[in-house]
C-alpha cells in the first residue's frame, strides 16, 4: 500500500474509535525510519490501547501486519510501526509532556 493510502487508512481507523487531535507529520527528510508519523490522543489508557489495537488489527487484516507494537502494557503511549507510517496514540498528558509535534515539525 502506498504511503498516501496507508496514511488515510490509519486516519480512518483512528476516527472509527474516536481518536482525537490527529496530526500527520511528514518526517521523510528528517529520518530514514519512516515517511510519516501520525499522532493522536485517546481519553484514557483503555481508549489509547483500543485505538492502537484497532489500527494494528485492521492493518493485519488488510495484509500489512505491523512491524511492531510498543507500549500496550502501560497504554499511556502506544506506538504502532507500519513501516512507512508510524502511529503514536497517546494520553493527553503524555502528549503534552513529550510534544512530538514540536520535536518533529521543525
Amino acid at each position: 500500500m502506498q504511503t498516501d493510502m496507508l496514511r488515510q487508512f490509519v486516519i480512518d481507523k483512528i476516527e472509527e474509535l474516536k481518536g482525537r487531535d490527529i496530526r500527520v507529520l511528514d518526517v521523510h527528510e528528517k529520518t530514514d525510519v519512516a515517511d510519516l508519523m501520525i499522532v493522536c490522543s485517546g481519553n484514557s489508557k483503555t481508549h489509547v490501547k483500543s485505538i492502537a489495537e484497532h489500527v494494528a488489527t485492521e492493518a493485519k487484516h488488510a495484509g500489512m501486519p505491523p512491524l511492531g507494537v510498543e507500549g500496550g502494557e502501560q497504554s499511556e503511549w502506544v506506538l504502532v510501526d507500519l513501516g512507512d507510517v508510524v502511529v503514536h496514540v497517546m494520553q493527553e498528558t503524555t502528549r503534552d509532556f513529550y510534544q512530538l509535534e514540536k520535536l518533529w515539525d521543525l
